[in-house]
């Protein structure tokens, strides 16, 4: 059979015989009732856990919507008007509507990233502001020992609603709820305490129950409560196909479970190789990005397999820190002893990967030089026949073959 991966702008096509192909993973086959602002004004209408938010809102409320970064998937533009609107309708005059971008850790925007993200109409009418780490306001501190430090403009606000998307998280479980909150409008030693605890098995995508980053993360409402969410799930192209709409944790909940349908795919068993891609541009452009593929693609390779990651990387890694940590580590297994005493961010995606290497091989596809990738512990290949062919060679005619062409969205799911 004949694969296509996308890589860059372009793709890599790989011929791998039927008989040692065990299993294809892309999104499962579902009918979606709606799409784009359709699903997103049917969320509004029938919302989980909660009244509507035009009745949740007051009048003389200051309202703070929070909603994700240009380094996000999801669509602002689509959601935000729905949103906007539910809020006059409860009397919720523009001038008394923040729209917070949840910067995390990431850069600032420009004025016309923001204006692109809330939409033109949105954008004219409404203050648009980034989180800002440097003004925030202590709220309390977690069971952990996390920091809950938030965005002035998040903590002074009398109704909080938090939009975002829903996908796997390779160690919080699922991105969406109060994720827009922390780490989103919270500063570095915050994240970075909570992301410590990504080093637990317990930590891993797809699981919120017993996740310590997940309980953490959701302790903070005790002491900055989300008043409401609007969250939606994405297909393969980003585009919404779900929305939910309500209370943080039941709306949240829901999501997941639609993601699940979506996305979860069961393997009857890991396989020798594992070829994975992110489906090209811009989600490879470096290998920053290119590591959530990576993660997710872990839950399918034996233990002494080969997974080979198809990723053009053309921008390199894209991090200085994880940059910092790959390049100067002596050996790959000194991450992950580095990461348990000196989390980092950017440092964090170093050590996924190491964890990854502690079990498998890693070939990468990508436009990096050869003898750099290798001081970085991945093994390089031209294109991603050649690290076939070659990974057939070691494993033998009977080689069973996993493809990801989808790498980022979909989970394998092997069994217990």
């Amino acid at each position: 059979m004949q694969m296509e991966f996308g890589y860059g702008k372009g793709t890599q096509i790989v011929e791998i015989p039927d008989k040692n192909l065990m299993a294809v993973l892309t999104a499962n086959e579902m009918e979606h009732a709606r799409r784009g602002a359709d699903a997103v004004d049917y969320a509004l209408e029938h919302p989980i856990g909660a009244p509507k938010l035009r009745e949740v809102a007051k009048k003389g409320q200051k309202v703070a919507v929070i909603t994700s970064d240009i380094s996000r998937p999801l669509p602002s533009y689509d959601v935000l008007p729905s949103v906007i609107r539910e809020l006059n309708a409860a009397g919720v005059p523009d001038e008394d509507i923040t729209v917070v971008f949840a910067l995390g850790s990431h850069r600032h925007h420009t004025e016309e990233e923001r204006r692109h993200l809330a939409g033109d109409e949105i954008f004219e009418r409404v203050r648009c502001v980034d989180s800002d780490p440097e003004d925030c306001i202590h709220t309390g501190t977690s069971s952990n020992g996390t920091p809950f430090d938030f965005s002035r403009s998040v903590v002074e606000a009398d109704l909080r609603v938090a939009l975002g998307n829903i996908e796997f998280h390779y160690f919080a479980g699922y991105s969406g709820g109060v994720k827009a909150l922390m780490p989103g409008v919270s500063t570095p030693a915050a994240i970075q305490c909570n992301h410590s605890l990504m080093v637990s098995e317990n930590a891993c995508a797809g699981k919120l129950e017993g996740n310590p980053v997940r309980q953490d993360l959701e302790e903070a409402l005790q002491y900055c409560p989300i008043h409401y969410i609007v969250n939606a799930v994405l297909d393969e192209h980003k585009h919404i196909v779900y929305a939910v709409a309500g209370d943080v944790i039941e709306a949240h909940r829901a999501g997941c479970r639609y993601l699940d349908q979506m996305y979860r795919k069961p393997i009857p068993e890991r396989a020798d190789i594992v070829l994975v891609s992110q489906g090209g541009a811009p989600k490879d452009a470096n290998l920053y990005q290119t590591q959530k593929a990576l993660d997710n693609a872990k839950h399918a390779v034996k233990k002494g397999g080969t997974m080979i990651v198809i990723g053009a990387c053309n921008e390199g890694l894209g991090s200085a820190r994880f940059e910092e940590w790959l390049v100067n580590a002596p050996t790959a297994h000194s991450m992950v002893e580095r990461i348990a005493k000196d989390f980092q961010l950017g440092g964090h995606k170093a050590a996924a990967i190491a964890m990854v290497l502690e079990n498998a091989q890693i070939d990468l596809v990508s436009e990096m030089d050869d003898d750099f990738v290798r001081s970085i512990f991945l093994n390089p290949q031209p294109d991603a026949q050649t690290a076939f062919d070659e990974a057939m060679e070691r494993y033998g005619a009977d080689a069973t073959v996993i493809a990801m062409p989808f790498g980022g969205a979909t989970l394998p799911m092997p069994p217990a």
